[in-house]
């Protein structure tokens, strides 16, 4: 059967787990609270703006992607901002398919004109309900929760858990999260704040092996107890003879690679990857979408997930995400419908919810698909 085409893409039903809030604002929305507080862009129209947002991403370094969120963070500061952006974060994942997001920030981030992290976390989940009854007016259907960030450069991990947990099951709050610069800031430094997560049975994704290696991953998993990796794609350093095999791509045999501790024990219990394939070419993770190390964990079995990471750096969706995994990767339907079912039944919401995820919005919606192609 011939691969799905863009259209096809385009309407299949879709989960990101790995979506940053204050990295998905539209160029307009940007323009609009900026101006609102005479705060001043790089550029002066929304399209010169998402073309300089994509250059400054597309550098290579991590370092200097993660620079380009001083502008989104700065116009973010009030509680009307942060509900906007939510609301409307929701209802464009809705437009490209999303059936389910979870939505990752740092209220940390976000105090510097008076407001109190409750009452940021309270505004985020006023957007993301906003945005998804929005969505129903329209006879569409999304689920939008939000992850709580702590930023693993600064040193109020404990606060923020406690700020998590103290939200637990309201303002659709469901996990926990660290990011920031990886290298040197391992998840072993916020150890007190796992402990609280793990004594109060939270679940935590934590930022690991996109800028630094394969002991930042067992970090979060022995350290921060993580359910899921935030990217994950380094885990193939802990893999033996991954560089041939990805050399080779479709010819390699993969009987011949041999998994590491770290690797054996991520790909045996199932603890999904949030893998970001465009976000990681520009911050150098991965050469390119072709040789990006997803395909050979998916491959191998590890339970991979597609995600957009930051929708304005890197210009793009998730239909953008996976329909360069068909054409440059050599990804089938099948393979897309797959690690949607992956994300889903990764998310952190209740089971019976997963299940509903699945039955009502998940399958249905591919069998049309697949009913389509089959024409």
């Amino acid at each position: 059967m011939t691969a799905p085409s863009l259209d096809q893409i385009r309407v299949l039903p879709k989960v990101v787990l790995h979506d940053h809030l204050d990295g998905g604002l539209r160029p307009q929305t940007l323009l609009e609270l900026a101006e609102g507080i005479g705060y001043t862009m790089p550029a002066s129209t929304p399209e010169a703006l998402a073309d300089w947002f994509e250059a400054a991403a597309d550098s290579g370094s991590l370092v200097r992607y993660l620079e380009t969120f001083d502008h989104t963070i700065a116009v973010l500061q009030t509680a009307d901002a942060l509900e906007r952006v939510a609301r409307e974060a929701v209802i464009d994942l809705a437009a490209d398919g999303v059936v389910y997001t979870e939505q990752r920030w740092a209220p940390e981030q976000h105090l510097r004109a008076g407001l109190t992290l409750q009452e940021a976390v309270e505004a985020v989940g006023r957007g993301l309900a906003a945005g998804e009854a929005a969505v129903e007016s329209v006879g569409g259907r999304i689920v939008a929760r939000q992850l709580v960030t702590a930023m693993r450069h600064a040193d109020r991990s404990v606060e923020i858990a406690e700020l998590t947990l103290a939200n637990r099951g309201q303002h659709r709050v469901v996990g926990f999260d660290i990011a920031g610069a990886e290298l040197g800031f391992p998840p072993s430094q916020h150890a007190a704040a796992f402990d609280l997560l793990h004594d109060g049975l939270f679940p935590t994704t934590i930022h690991a092996g996109e800028a630094d290696g394969v002991d930042s991953v067992r970090s979060a998993l022995t350290d921060g107890y993580a359910a899921r990796i935030g990217h994950g794609a380094r885990l193939v350093e802990d893999i033996t003879g991954v560089e041939e095999a990805m050399r080779r791509r479709g010819k390699a045999d993969l009987s011949e690679l041999e998994l590491g501790p770290v690797a054996t024990w991520v790909r045996d219990r199932r603890i999904a990857l949030e893998l970001c394939p465009l976000s990681n070419v520009q911050t150098g993770t991965a050469p390119s979408v072709r040789d990006h190390q997803i395909t050979l964990l998916k491959n191998l079995g590890f339970a991979v997930t597609v995600n957009t990471d930051n929708r304005l750096m890197s210009r793009t969706s998730m239909t953008t995400e996976m329909h360069r995994l068909v054409t440059e990767a050599d990804w089938t339907l099948d393979d897309l419908l797959a690690v949607t079912l992956t994300a889903a039944w990764n998310a952190f919401i209740p089971f019976d919810e997963r299940q509903e995820l699945v039955s009502q919005l998940i399958l249905p919606r591919t069998a049309v698909v697949k009913e389509e192609r089959s024409k």
